[in-house]
């Protein structure tokens, strides 16, 4: 009776745990809070019927029947939660589910040849085991691996299946026919599979560190090329500056010319020439020098292009992230410019929208999109481009708004595509 109400308390432990692992490298699609709520209280019905069921059957036919009890309805319960679905959803539910299960089959064999079958060494091996494997997904594999998720779109089939395979693998050699403790002739296969598991388990996060590694090279060589074009943006800049100021003289002898012929409307006309020339050339659009900056160049490239581009700016000249905003704005412009090119000259019309509401800085980037286009919101849409430099827009925008803690949202309707990006005041005062 004893050694029951251990394995049944180990049982529950593991299954506890098997959620917060899970959770550890899950993103959902609801805030932290609800997401635990909703996990918390689905979950821990299902945990409560396998306990009842394992009090009833007995703990060899409840991990035969584990697959239907536990793995599909869990799976079923949390896909819809996600923020990643697919092959993503399955590789991070096969990943806590094996790896639990491992822990489970080897405290399980070191109970049963070391502890006696007494389930004292299952349930202490258990206690610690679990906790010890969870700081470490916390501390070394939550943030490189949450990242990865975001940066990685494709390649997660072969990974989803090999770690699917593997569950089924472990779960038939431990269960099927019976339990692995009562089959010892089947132990070395057992053995044999742990092995491999564990090691073939490294060989694949390696290859995933290799894919998060060469996406943040990707990053870094299009930051620095952004800080280029910048920095080219603010030369060209000054040298325009420059030649409007190596003009002045002839327009203050021209307007000088028309008052002495007291041809005072021909020369107000010319001072409005004037202003309207200097506008365009110092694109004054906000009083922020570095979003200015990039406003003013996207501006003129549109204009070259034959495009409409329309700027309600307003913001002052406080302080603010540059690098990030920049990021953001030429990013969604750029993108803008590029699919804008594919449309006929009427349709070829874009805005940028920059304020502060209730407390945030928000940004509302929109441009006429084809009638194929279909966005949902919550989504990010795939690249067409064809190229390892391509696809790259959109994830970079969603990057830089959470590094000053805000998000960013896309989607199409009526004919436009939306890129909404919303930043905390507080991060920006903080910056």
């Amino acid at each position: 009776m004893y050694s029951e109400l251990l394995r049944g308390l180990s049982v529950f432990w593991a299954l506890l745990h098997i959620i917060f692992l899970f959770l550890m490298l899950f993103r959902s699609i609801y805030s932290p809070k609800k997401t635990l709520l909703i996990a918390g209280g689905g979950m821990g019905v299902l945990m409560v019927l396998n306990l009842i069921l394992l009090y009833l059957l007995g703990a060899d036919a409840t991990g035969r029947l584990m697959i239907f009890t536990c793995t599909i309805p869990s799976f079923l319960f949390l896909y819809p939660l996600s923020a990643d679905k697919k092959f993503r959803f399955v590789f991070t539910f096969c990943i806590a589910d094996t790896v639990s299960f491992w822990i489970m089959t080897v405290t399980n064999l070191m109970d049963f040849y070391l502890g006696g079958g007494k389930c004292i060494l299952m349930f202490v091996s258990r206690l610690v085991a679990f906790p010890l494997v969870e700081y470490a997904a916390y501390r070394y594999l939550r943030k490189p691996y949450l990242e990865l998720q975001n940066a990685v779109q494709k390649g997660w089939g072969a990974f989803s299946c090999t770690t699917a395979l593997y569950y089924l693998l472990l779960i038939f050699v431990v269960q099927y026919p019976d339990n692995i403790t009562n089959r010892p002739e089947d132990m070395p296969v057992c053995i044999l599979v742990l092995a491999l598991m564990f090691f073939n388990y490294e060989m694949m996060f390696s290859s995933l560190y290799r894919q998060l590694q060469l996406y943040r090279r990707q990053q870094s060589e299009r930051i620095l090329q952004e800080q280029k074009a910048f920095l080219e943006e603010q030369l060209e800049s000054q040298q325009r500056i420059r030649r409007l100021k190596h003009d002045m003289k002839g327009h203050v002898v021209t307007v000088a010319g028309l008052l002495a012929a007291e041809k005072n409307e021909e020369a107000m006309a010319y001072l409005k020439n004037v202003q309207g020339d200097m506008d365009s050339c110092l694109g004054q659009y906000c009083p922020n020098l570095y979003v200015n900056a990039v406003l003013g160049s996207y501006a003129q490239k549109f204009q070259e292009l034959g495009m409409e581009l329309v700027l309600d700016v307003q913001i002052g000249d406080e302080q603010l992230p540059y690098m990030e905003l920049c990021q953001i704005l030429s990013n969604g412009l750029e993108n803008a410019k590029e699919a804008l090119a594919e449309l006929p000259r009427e349709r070829r019309k874009a805005s940028v929208q920059m304020k502060y509401n209730r407390g945030c800085l928000t940004i509302r980037m929109r441009n006429c999109c084809g009638d194929r286009l279909r966005v949902e919101k919550g989504t990010i849409p795939k690249t067409s481009k064809v190229g390892s430099d391509h696809g790259f827009g959109l994830p970079t925008i969603l990057e830089a708004a959470g590094r000053l803690g805000g998000d960013m949202m896309c989607y199409t309707e009526d004919g436009f595509f939306t890129v909404d990006v919303i930043v905390q005041a507080q991060c920006l005062k903080g910056a």
